[in-house]
């Protein structure tokens, strides 16, 4: 049996109702989002969080459900739980740097140099990176980085905190030079002939005109290639030789001691807080 369409008068009611009510209709837009935003992120997110106060029975394995602030004030002031924080938090801001040095003159090439016809090509080239497996990408890195015998040869820095800065500044490159890109692209008028017409020259005129306009993009793509940087662990377990950072402590307890591995991913959480506030602080994101 094929079901029978509402009739025209209950639809042309409705309708009308929500054409007087915006706020129903909002809500009516949004809830679905909010609730799968609710159930697959905040929830799982609270408890982690939450399992960050319970405690681990050394003798079975299992957690027992018991407040418990041991493991988060063990993680907030043991000295090599923060040394490992403080070098997560370098590693994510040096690759972040390395993506905007990188990224301007790229995307000021694909947009204001670059024909209008290849740009669509050069914006599949930058994209093409994300196609390719996350894991081929670390390893094809970790043949390139073999100290000795490598295609490199002398030239490799071997594995260390030099090989994990340039592997992840090659996996998030791309979501930097997207947002410059666009921001550059978004620009109306030739600024830069107009600075150049009153006398001021090349870097004049993008230090004092393109780099503030461009501050929200870099804020954008800087949010991805901090957060990613932080969060990762398989990079430096690939091509960080001995180092660890604050992924690799959360990967490599959470499987024997959770309630720990809990409350090392706290660490995260407040790093990536604050730097979001600052941001916030400094008005990019109020100008996305």
């Amino acid at each position: 049996m094929t079901s029978t369409p509402a009739p025209p008068a209950l639809s042309r009611r409705l309708q009308a109702v929500l054409h007087r009510r915006p706020a129903l209709r909002l809500t009516g837009l949004l809830t679905p989002a909010l609730v799968w935003l609710v159930l697959l992120y905040i929830a799982p997110l609270a408890l982690l969080l939450a399992t960050a106060f319970f405690s681990t029975n050394s003798f079975t394995g299992r957690i027992e459900y018991e407040f418990s602030t041991d493991n988060v004030v063990d993680v907030l002031t043991t000295p090599e739980y923060l040394l490992t924080a403080l070098r997560t938090v370098g590693v994510a801001a040096g690759v972040t740097l390395l993506c905007v040095l990188l990224a301007l003159p790229l995307a000021a090439y694909m947009a204001l140099v670059a024909r209008p016809r290849s740009r669509p090509v050069l914006v599949a080239l930058v994209l093409t990176p994300l196609w390719a497996s996350y894991l081929v990408k670390i390893y094809a890195w970790r043949m390139l980085l073999v100290p000795e015998g490598g295609l490199l040869g002398s030239l490799s820095p071997g594995y260390g905190w030099i090989a994990v800065i340039v592997t992840l500044t090659y996996l998030w490159l791309p979501y930097m030079v997207l947002p410059v890109y666009a921001g550059i692209s978004s620009m109306r008028g030739s600024f830069l002939e107009a600075t150049a017409d009153l006398g001021a020259r090349p870097w004049t005129s993008f230090r004092t005109v393109m780099l503030p306009l461009l501050a929200p993009a870099i804020a954008a793509g800087s949010v991805f290639t901090f957060s990613l940087s932080l969060g990762d662990y398989i990079t430096v377990q690939t091509v960080g030789g001995t180092h660890q950072m604050l992924g690799n402590m959360v990967y490599s307890t959470f499987s024997v001691d959770l309630p720990f591995a809990a409350a090392v991913a706290i660490l995260p959480l407040i790093v990536m807080a604050a730097y979001l506030l600052t941001i916030r602080r400094t008005g990019a994101l109020s100008r996305l």
